[in-house]
């Protein structure tokens, strides 16, 4: 059964995408729940005129994240944190405190898209991850030190 998406669906596809399904899955998840319709040729024609008029659209959210990414790149960061005299910081550094020397920085930039792929609980160098689109992503060197009392 073929249907076309109506939103990312994991392990499936994104939005938009024609994709083949057992006729279940269709039938009683995806249909019902919203997530896809019939590909039908009607469908098919809707979908392809859809994306001929939003492709200049997303062009241009393209074209912005990867300005926002020039001006990201040679970025790098360091964040004062509490440490232990052992050198572990008390609590961990994250997104959130990406986010915010990110706008120390004129860098505005929404936590939700930074990722940090190992936990940071001690006094190092580290490197997050900043998805500004589905094409596009910049990494972002960051040190983290001891905060002066």
């Amino acid at each position: 059964m073929e249907i076309i998406l109506k939103e990312d669906v994991l392990n499936l596809g994104y939005k938009n995408d024609i994709v083949t399904v057992k006729s279940g899955y269709g039938r009683n998840y995806l249909i019902p729940t919203g997530k896809a319709v019939i590909a039908s040729p009607a469908a098919k024609k809707m979908l392809a005129e859809e994306l001929k008029q939003r492709a200049h659209k997303l062009e241009k959210i393209k074209k912005d994240a990867e300005a926002v990414a020039a001006s990201l790149n040679g970025v790098s960061l360091k964040i004062a944190t509490k440490v232990s005299a052992t050198g572990a910081i008390y609590g961990s550094v994250g997104n959130i405190q990406i986010a915010e020397e990110l706008a120390k920085l004129g860098h505005n930039i929404d936590r939700k898209i930074i990722v940090v792929k190992d936990s940071v609980k001690e006094v190092g160098n580290y490197k997050a991850i900043v998805k500004l689109h589905k094409e596009v992503s910049v990494e972002i060197p960051f040190e983290v030190v001891a905060e002066e009392a």
